[in-house]
């Protein structure tokens, strides 16, 4: 039996609470440790390191408490925890703008690096920081969680069984309205510093990122992007009550084409009501059929079981479109997509398991997302080309 040390920076905020240390740390202690291929167990300690003493105390002690039964160990003193030998891995989820510092951090004492996307918001910094990894020799990893969603998983399925026949083209939708905050009975869903630019807020650095290694493992790698970004809402509420500027994109339109000569178009929008089946769907249309995968579901028709419109604007619409769809079954147990990283990483570093999702390949997200501003910013089609270090 292993036991792994994990020092996990930034988890007083939204995802680093829920996703990475609720839904995953804590559950991956609940359920007793990760089991290798080879039949180890390797149970796991976390430290919750950050700046805000009380809500450290209360994730540590009362949350943990009532999802584990115990609590667990909590620091302020982050350089401290960092430099310890009883330190295996370093996590974090804070800001874009600290992710550097933690990682060179890590890098220096020899541990090994998971952090949340982006890595950096400079593409140039991204492969710098890979390669520093990679020179040091440490085990590293970035979060490219909707990869295990089920949804995608689904559709992944499709693709592998040959449903679609030839793939045609991916149409992807992404977002919902974030209030605000000017309204009393409308409180803000995402914190104020992804709508500032200055604070590395933005939808292009947020969510290319994640279409990237979505679209590179789905369908092939992107050869060039049409870009185009907007902000929408000039002026937002934050948590201070205050009104402030927007400086950051929060809608971006992308076409994606990949070197294969499959054409991708992705929305991604703060601002859109939602009148889809989830918050983010992939539409696959094919020749031989179609699937369209929302989070958790996913719903296909098949050539055999498609329509036949006729544009006739002169007469209410006879078709229901939503009925030619047939939802598919779940056709396995489908568990948090971030836990099921979280154990490939645990595995990759206690038992030197594949673990292909590097900081490289976090910082290929970042080169799209670059690639996507400078198009938005000069209304061209950019070539994505890797920035060597």
């Amino acid at each position: 039996m292993k036991t792994l040390t994990i020092a996990m920076h930034g988890v007083t905020g939204r995802m680093g609470t829920n996703q990475h240390y609720i839904r995953s740390i804590l559950a991956i202690m609940r359920q007793g440790g990760v089991v290798t291929d080879d039949g180890q167990t390797i149970q796991i300690k976390p430290i919750l390191l950050g700046r805000n003493e009380s809500k450290l105390r209360q994730l540590a002690e009362t949350v943990a408490t009532q999802e584990i039964g115990h609590s667990v160990d909590w620091s302020t003193d982050v350089d401290a925890v960092i430099a310890d030998a009883a330190t295996d891995i370093v996590f974090d989820s804070s800001s874009t703008q600290m992710r550097a510092t933690i990682v060179r951090q890590a890098i220096q004492h020899g541990k090994a690096v998971y952090c949340e996307k982006p890595i950096a918001i400079d593409p140039h910094e991204a492969f710098k920081l890979a390669a520093e990894c990679e020179s040091a020799g440490v085990k590293n990893g970035v979060v490219q969680d909707k990869l295990w969603l089920p949804g995608i998983r689904k559709l992944r399925m499709l693709r592998d069984q040959g449903f679609f026949g030839d793939i045609l083209s991916v149409r992807g939708e992404f977002g919902y309205w974030v209030f605000a905050g000017d309204e009393p009975n409308q409180t803000v869903q995402r914190p104020s510093w992804n709508y500032r630019r200055e604070d590395g807020g933005g939808m292009m650095i947020d969510m290319f990122c994640h279409w990237q290694y979505l679209i590179n493992d789905l369908f092939g790698p992107v050869k060039k992007v049409l870009a185009h970004a907007v902000t929408d809402l000039p002026e937002r509420i934050d948590e201070s009550g205050k009104p402030y500027k927007c400086t950051a994109d929060d809608s971006a339109y992308a076409l994606f084409l990949l070197e294969n000569g499959l054409t991708c178009q992705f929305n991604s929008s703060w601002t859109t009501r939602v009148r889809r089946d989830d918050l983010l769907t992939v539409q696959v249309d094919g020749t031989k059929g179609s699937a369209v995968a929302g989070l958790r579901e996913c719903w296909t028709q098949s050539l055999a079981s498609t329509p036949r419109p006729i544009w006739n604007p002169d007469i209410p619409q006879p078709i229901n479109f939503y009925e030619g769809w047939q939802k598919l079954p779940d056709a396995t147990q489908y568990h948090n997509a971030f836990k099921i990283q979280w154990e490939l990483f645990l595995k990759h570093v206690a038992a030197d398991a594949e673990f292909p999702w590097s900081l490289r390949s976090g910082a290929a997200g970042v080169l799209l997302a670059d690639a996507g501003e400078t198009s938005s910013s000069q209304q061209r089609w950019v070539t994505v080309e890797e920035t060597e270090v």
